[in-house]
């Protein structure tokens, strides 16, 4: 018979037979597999590779424990019970997926690939625990891991079988990591944040980011107008009933009041554009500090110990930030890898907060009278407050966030219309006329471009953008010598300013507005080249190879393609490929003299502009030269070469 039943329990099932039981679990494996017919997902045969070596998994499990339990004559029992933490998490997990997803469509398009991972995470758990005791709780708890999951990481479709041993490795931490805490065992690790923790670490590790959308999700979070406001909305009734506002609170308030500092003392934001964070809490992490790292199960006791926990989660955000930055690796993963070790301080934090010392800054103290109800309707208004000041100070910033989002995922139609829109609310602030004006450049626009420049250079002289983006202009209108005014007064204002020192070489190694000095062309490249602008780096690879402005030096040229090359620079990879065809500068290698016309040849692939149609046939007329000098084996080895680096991306 069993016990007294859990607060949430609907419905109890002992003595199941092991066929009765384990129809379930089949049921679901099903249910997964029926996923790899669907339209979208059969087109794709590496993810119908994924879902059928899942659900294959799954049912040969299924069978094993059936016979094992059969032999053993087990029965298993099943409580179903509604935990109210579950759903309100995942309640607030979905709004963000319904209202992001309107404004990218992606996250529409995948909606199926999240439920056949809840079918496989249903299925693994049930298996997972009645392979070692005899009772499984069914309710909405996969529900929040794998939202939570999804909301930071995807793997692309050839790499899709990995999206379901990082919902294993969580689930499977969940079962067999834990510890004693506070007289019961429990789980140590968030079941989401431990296996996207691990698997960012492999990741940056093996240099493989490009099998995952892990950045595009990043940069397209920041895409809903409002959605900090969604955000915050959507974690309100979590925070009220489970205690976990201060340490959101804690975290964001940390974060921003870095930012403010680093502004205030540096005059440069910490968080660049490109990270979508510029003035505010980037997107992604303000998600990360909501639905991410403050699982109740997994967090500190104390109220003390969840504002410390909250305080160590915002300052890894900001030192993983800096480190990765700084590594060239891709900062997207600021917010998953601190979460693990954080959960194993959990005792360590609990203990310092109730020690002599720290006990008496415990704001339990402060409302010792107050039901814990009572004092989370408090940290929640002060939340409030807080978020109120940050939204009024960074709304701002965020907006030029979200152009700069849009603009990194092709989107330049909406991108004008969203800086028109601004400018229209507030014409006379220049940061607004000079991303619409440089858009409107970007676009081809430049006639359009010209008046939003000129009125942002009236506004603020001082934006080295601005000149830049009027230097492009003036180029493309044939007006030279006002071009090369322009970008002289960008590098006046900004001297390390590679954009702006690649286009004034370009004029003065052409003599195009100005006198032709190869010399001091080559000295801007260098300059820019040397910041890791990789159009610099292949003029100045020229440069050294037809020995104008510099000594000749083809291992000079073969370095500075390499450089360019490896960032994905087309036009490298192709020149570095000659290179190595030819033996100029390097050891002769037909072998890599293919793999580099290959990788040129793809990454053209995409671009139909005149140009680029032209350079890919020459990439593979070259390739298939280069070929008829090497054997079967050799093809095909430098084939798979290829197929690898585009795979992992530069």
């Amino acid at each position: 018979m069993p016990g007294a039943a859990a607060p949430g329990t609907l419905a109890q099932y002992a003595g199941l037979p092991p066929q009765r039981a384990l129809a379930l679990p089949l049921a679901f494996a099903a249910a997964l597999a029926a996923f790899a017919v669907t339209g979208s997902v059969n087109q794709e045969p590496g993810m119908v590779r994924a879902i059928w070596g899942a659900a294959g998994a799954l049912l040969v499990w299924a069978f094993l424990l059936y016979g094992a339990a059969s032999r053993g004559r087990r029965a298993f029992a099943l409580d179903v019970v509604i935990r109210k933490q579950h759903w309100v998490q995942a309640c607030a997990q979905l709004s963000v997926y319904i209202y992001w997803g309107w404004y990218w469509r992606e996250v529409y398009d995948s909606a199926h690939l999240i439920a056949a991972q809840l079918a496989f995470a249903y299925a693994f758990d049930m298996l997972l625990t009645w392979s070692r005791r005899e009772r499984y709780i069914l309710g909405f708890g996969p529900f929040p891991i794998i939202f939570s999951i999804n909301l930071f990481m995807w793997f692309k479709p050839d790499w899709f079988h990995l999206q379901f041993l990082m919902v294993a490795v969580g689930f499977a931490a969940k079962e067999f990591v834990r510890w004693n805490k506070e007289g019961r065992r429990a789980h140590i690790f968030n079941p989401s944040s431990f296996p996207l923790g691990l698997f960012a670490l492999g990741l940056i590790l093996t240099g493989t980011t490009g099998i995952t959308w892990g950045p595009e999700i990043a940069v397209t979070q920041i895409f809903p107008p409002h959605i900090y406001l969604l955000i915050f909305l959507a974690s309100v009734p979590a925070q009220l009933l489970f205690g976990v506002a201060s340490m959101t609170l804690s975290a964001v308030a940390t974060t921003w009041l870095f930012i403010l500092a680093h502004h205030a003392l540096t005059g440069s934001h910490f968080f660049s554009p490109a990270a979508l964070g510029g003035g505010a809490v980037p997107i992604a992490a303000f998600l990360g500090m909501h639905l991410l790292f403050n699982d109740p199960s997994t967090s500190p006791r104390t109220e003390l110990g969840r504002i410390v926990f909250g305080v160590l989660y915002g300052l890894s955000v900001i030192v993983l930030f800096g480190v990765l930055e700084s590594a060239g690796i891709p900062t997207h993963y600021d917010k998953l890898l601190a979460v693990p070790v954080l959960n194993l301080l959990i005792k360590a934090i609990d203990a310092a907060a109730r020690s002599d010392l720290l006990r008496r800054f415990d704001p339990a103290l402060l409302g010792a009278g107050l039901a814990p109800r009572r004092r989370y309707l408090a940290y929640v208004a002060v939340w409030t407050v807080v978020f109120a000041g940050m939204q009024f100070q960074t709304s701002s910033e965020v907006a030029l966030a979200r152009g700069v989002s849009l603009l990194s995922q092709g989107r330049t139609e909406d991108t004008i219309a969203h800086y028109r829109r601004l400018v229209l609310e507030n014409p006379e602030r220049a940061a607004y006329q000079n991303e619409l004006g440089y858009v409107l450049l970007r676009a081809g626009r430049a006639a359009e471009a010209l008046e939003p420049l000129q009125r942002a250079a009236a506004l603020d002289p001082t934006m080295a953008q601005t000149h830049n983006s009027l230097g492009a202009v003036h180029v493309q209108g044939g007006r030279l010598e006002a071009a090369v005014a322009a970008f002289r007064e960008a590098l006046a204002l900004q001297p390390d300013y590679p954009e702006a020192q690649f286009n004034l070489a370009q004029l003065v190694d052409g003599g195009r507005g100005v006198a032709a000095d190869p010399v001091e062309a080559a000295r801007l490249y260098r300059a820019a080249a040397e910041m890791g602008h990789t159009g610099a780096q292949v003029n100045l690879g020229r440069m050294y190879s037809d020995g104008r402005g510099v000594a000749r030096d083809d291992s000079e040229a073969v370095r500075w393609y390499r450089r360019a090359a490896e960032l994905g620079q087309p036009i490298a990879q192709f020149n570095l490929a000659q290179m190595y065809a030819a033996g100029d500068g390097v050891q002769q290698d037909d072998a890599a003299a293919y793999v580099w016309y290959s990788i040129a040849a793809a990454r053209l692939a995409p671009d139909r502009r005149e140009a680029s149609v032209s350079a890919r046939a020459r990439a593979i007329e070259a390739r298939d030269a280069v070929a008829r000098r090497m054997s079967p084996d050799d093809i095909a080895e430098a084939e798979q070469q290829a197929r690898g680096w585009q795979a992992t991306g530069p």
